[in-house]
């Protein structure tokens, strides 16, 4: 895409994709994962790679849980992406690659592979761990996303408590080369606005559900209620 383009053609060309109404428990979600796509896609150092496109992947469906209706999430996804020139569908294939290829290792054989600087890892640490050692590496904080994401779904991470997960997730990302502040910063934020989002989309479904019970009683008293005498 043109580097002239500006955010607000990125808004247009999304609305034009997505033009349904979004519910306002989301709009901070697609409005700011809008605008990030649209600045990392004209970040002259950024490259797309198995970790970003993890965490993309991570934080949508984290986020967008409880969007209704729900057979709307895949097309906004896509048009976040199309929006400034990503592609959902080769986004959410290199995710599912990477997430079956760490599946079958361990969290120790990760740890590993890093030390190394990446010898012997397979794919999508190796890219990763390549693009990561670019002289003109920019780092997006969905990459951070992305690597405790990842690890999530190493051999052993199941049986490990969320804090020491994200401990081990920031040890790896100094080890690959990303600052420790910075992935500690975005990787807590993340799970502070997650916990926050689904304490949102619960209480939002319990009303609905209380608003939904008050209706049908209100039905059932009408339909309880007996016909008046017929008119003369």
């Amino acid at each position: 895409m043109s580097a002239c383009l500006t955010v607000s053609d990125s808004k247009r060309a999304f609305h034009s994709a997505f033009p349904h109404v979004i519910a306002p428990l989301y709009r901070r979600m697609v409005d700011e994962l809008l605008v990030e796509l649209h600045l990392l896609s004209r970040q002259r150092g950024f490259q797309s790679d198995p970790l970003f496109a993890s965490g993309l992947i991570q934080v949508f469906d984290g986020f967008s849980r409880g969007y209704r209706p729900d057979e709307h999430r895949a097309p906004l996804l896509a048009a976040l992406c199309s929006a400034s020139g990503f592609d959902a569908t080769e986004l959410r294939r290199q995710r599912d690659g990477a997430v079956a290829a760490i599946g079958q290792h361990s969290v120790t054989e990760v740890n590993a592979w890093v030390a190394q600087q990446g010898a012997g890892a397979p794919e999508p640490l190796a890219s990763a761990l390549a693009n990561i050692r670019r002289p003109d590496f920019h780092y997006s904080r969905l990459m951070g996303v992305g690597l405790l994401s990842l690890l999530e779904q190493a051999q052993g991470a199941d049986g490990m408590e969320p804090a020491s997960l994200r401990q081990s997730a920031h040890e790896l990302g100094e080890a690959m080369g990303l600052l420790r502040d910075r992935l500690d910063k975005d990787l807590s934020l993340y799970a502070a606005n997650l916990e926050k989002l689904a304490q949102a989309v619960e209480l939002m479904e319990e009303t609905l559900a209380a608003e939904r019970r008050k209706r049908e009683r209100r039905q059932a008293d009408l339909s309880a209620t007996p016909a008046g005498p017929p008119a003369d």
